[in-house]
């Protein structure tokens, strides 16, 4: 299998072995490859991994994980980004990828011409033997890329090689670790509870009969993720609180009636909607729909999405807004005529 690391394929893009053809960066050494689903440092000893913990309400921990929480409109979090490391940790990397390189059975001159030319520039070129003795001054600045978009183009942008950055200065590159940038991160992390909500009547309902539609307020309220970084004598925090705003309803179809008539149904006191209660079938749910045709011998599609405003807080003060995320589900309704008989 073809594989490569994040810092050579940035070294060949910066033109270091500008003869190489363009298959080279895919040949460097085992380690992690574009494509592969999780590379692991602490599995191969190559491939540089986030030191980036998460916490709270994260993808899986919750047992009914969305798996489809998204932010709206264009913008995502970032798919790779910079963060610190130690000069004796940055110089354990460097030298393991070398090594493996150089010793690799089979392995392309030009890969092994590739690793020198890297291994050379932190060794005995411009930082002198890693910078060890300026251990105390600053750190490595290095591209991470998030482990599960390996194959999007834009966790390969953070091209810059690793820099030197001196204790108490921001690195000058787009997507060096921040509160915000934290931030960022903390909400691709998100878990929300899936959208199902209480229908009554529940999944079979008659023409002209209002379907109350609400969801369990024990089960959607705020949740909450905390990024933290640790690493290269840098010390960041930053919280991320998603809070459901409104549900928006779709009948699948345009006969029906909905309620309120723009299908956005808002959070109050809590809760969306009104629980339907025996004797309510002749009143108009806060919240709901009102099928006007049968569904035949099929059934509607209704979609139930729900919208979540996001804010985050973080070290120093820091804090903010960021997109707007969303969940859907889609719940499958039989519509009947209610059947008459005349005497």
């Amino acid at each position: 299998m073809n594989r490569r690391t994040p810092y050579l394929a940035a070294t060949l893009s910066f033109g270091l072995i500008a003869l190489l053809p363009a298959t080279a960066s895919a040949e460097i050494i085992p380690g992690g490859s574009r494509g592969e689903s999780k590379p692991s440092a602490e599995r191969n000893g190559h491939t540089l991994t986030s030191r980036i913990s998460y916490s709270g309400s994260t993808k899986g921990t919750s047992g009914k994980s969305s798996g489809g929480f998204a932010p709206t409109g264009n913008w995502t979090p970032p798919a790779c980004w910079y963060e610190p490391r130690s000069p004796a940790e940055f110089k354990k990397s460097v030298e393991d990828m070398y090594t493996t390189t150089v010793n690799t059975p089979g392995q392309h001159s030009y890969a092994k011409t590739a690793a020198g030319q890297y291994r050379d520039m932190y060794k005995d070129g411009k930082y002198k033997n890693y910078n060890l003795d300026k251990a105390d001054e600053g750190a490595f600045w290095v591209s991470v890329q998030d482990e599960d978009r390996w194959d999007e183009p834009g966790a390969w942008s953070c091209s810059e090689l690793p820099f030197w950055v001196e204790k108490g200065k921001a690195p000058q590159v787009k997507n060096s670790v921040t509160p915000e940038v934290l931030a960022q991160l903390a909400y691709n992390q998100v878990d929300v509870p899936k959208t199902e909500v209480s229908l009554a009547p529940a999944g079979n309902t008659k023409v002209n009969l209002p379907t109350w539609a609400w969801l369990d307020e024990a089960t959607f309220k705020p949740v909450s993720v905390t990024a933290s970084l640790d690493a290269g004598g840098v010390s960041l925090r930053s919280t991320v609180t998603a809070t459901p705003v409104s549900l928006h309803i779709k009948p699948g179809t345009k006969d029906a009636t909905l309620h309120p008539g723009s299908g956005e149904c808002a959070f109050r006191g809590g809760h969306i909607g009104t629980p339907y209660a025996k004797g309510d079938a002749d009143k108009t749910p806060s919240c709901g729909v009102t099928y006007l045709r049968s569904s035949g011998n099929g059934s509607y599609a209704l979609q139930a999405t729900l919208t979540w405003n996001v804010t985050w807080t973080g070290t120093g003060g820091a804090g903010g807004t960021l997109p707007t995320g969303t969940f859907g589900t889609t719940q499958n309704i039989t519509v009947q005529e209610i059947q008459a008989i005349n005497r």
